[in-house]
């Protein structure tokens, strides 16, 4: 199959009319994937950030959390193969996630005494990023008020902690240090093969294919239209283009030299931004795997950052990985000042590697490889409508 000739990036200045028209005539026949998007779906999220169920009483109790305590930024990395995404609805215990796994581990480990379970606002509990289900973490960071009684408090955690979690050290930060609001940028990265990226790959995976690099300078050309500060919208769930906070900045967004991995090539596409709404990289990537396997014209990346609605099917949650969280202007703030810690991964990287080729890469090629999830999904986008919503508006 032949990319689709399309005009360039640049000249995205094509009716609503016209983009009808293009999926009108591509449309292959829809087929209703209700339970299986049903399935996907990431439990419901508190929109406080809390666990749901704190009373006033509770909350406001201090006394029932022992003293001296002190806030602390905790460094994670995790694999989010079977977890229901990162934070924690005590409504929905049958669920398994990420935060529920440590606060257990940190009770066990007597960091948090047990009625944190339900006072969690005491211990200004707050993630730096809240990953969806499936999609795992080499530099997770949360922020939280700890015993400081408790000694060799990462090995003790790690102990009660499952082989896909780890925590990677544990630093003294200010009072009012919160792990979301003090974050100034968020790398994440979508492994995928690159067959993906091609319409002229095979439709089954093919041992022998090899990314064109036409096609490999092509994607980056894609990938730059996301670049700078734009209204990502139609890239997440539930909101308008009149809503501000559906502007988001991205400092860089870009592919990856393709690497063989087991006979079979893959690449990561990197993306850094100031913060990201839900959905919003996978379904950044993908528009791109759309556009490359020639089912949306080119000019169509840069209409879905205007007004109109369109709907954009995310890509799978297994490739996506939050890389790290940045914390530059903190650590020129307190960094240095005897006190506290700046917040860096640099000694963290060979703990990180050893996790990210034990836990998460094994579980990625079993999905690619054995599983072909990326082939699926892909015929799955054959019959996609871009323009076709469901009661959600999605």
């Amino acid at each position: 199959m032949r990319r689709i000739a399309t005009p360039s990036i640049g000249s995205w200045g094509r009716s609503y009319s016209a983009f009808t028209s293009f999926f009108k005539a591509n449309q292959v026949p829809h087929q209703s994937t209700a339970k299986s998007e049903k399935e996907v779906q990431p439990e419901h999220i508190h929109p406080t950030g809390t666990l749901s169920g704190c009373t006033d009483d509770l909350e406001n109790n201090e006394n029932s959390i022992e003293i001296p305590w002190r806030k602390f930024a905790i460094m994670l990395a995790y694999c989010g193969r079977g977890y229901y995404g990162m934070q924690m609805d005590r409504t929905k215990p049958q669920f398994p996630t990420i935060e529920a796994e440590l606060i257990s581990a940190l009770i066990k480990a007597q960091c948090i005494p047990e009625s944190s379970l339900i006072q969690m606002k005491n211990l200004k509990f707050q993630r730096c990023a809240r990953t969806d289900k499936g999609v795992s973490a080499l530099g997770q960071l949360v922020s939280v008020k700890l015993r400081t009684s408790c000694s060799n408090p990462v090995e003790k955690i790690n102990s009660h902690l499952p082989p896909g979690i780890r925590v990677l050290d544990i630093k003294r930060v200010t009072k009012g240090f919160s792990s979301k609001n003090m974050c100034d940028r968020r790398t994440y990265s979508y492994m995928l093969p690159t067959f993906a990226l091609s319409s002229c790959a095979p439709s089954a995976p093919d041992l022998n294919f090899r990314l064109p690099r036409e096609d490999f300078h092509y994607i980056n050309k894609l990938l730059s239209a996301y670049k700078g500060t734009h209204n990502f919208h139609n890239f997440t769930s539930k909101k308008t283009f009149e809503e501000s906070n559906a502007w988001r900045h991205m400092f860089e967004v870009s592919c990856s030299e393709p690497f063989v991995l087991h006979g079979t090539e893959f690449a990561q596409i990197v993306i850094t931004g100031q913060s990201f709404m839900l959905y919003q990289i996978r379904k950044m990537v993908g528009l791109i795997i759309a556009v490359a396997q020639g089912h949306a014209p080119a000019d169509f990346l840069p209409w879905c950052l205007q007004k109109d609605k369109v709907n954009i099917p995310p890509a799978p949650g297994l490739g996506l990985i939050l890389e790290h969280v940045h914390f530059d202007w903190y650590n020129r703030r307190y960094g240095s000042d005897g006190i506290h810690h700046p917040i860096s991964w640099e000694k963290t990287m060979p703990t990180v590697l050893a996790f990210w080729e034990a836990e998460i890469l094994p579980k990625i090629l079993e999905e690619e490889l054995e599983k072909l999830s990326m082939c699926y999904w892909i015929d799955i986008l054959k019959r996609h409508n871009f323009l076709r919503f469901n009661d959600n508006g999605q």
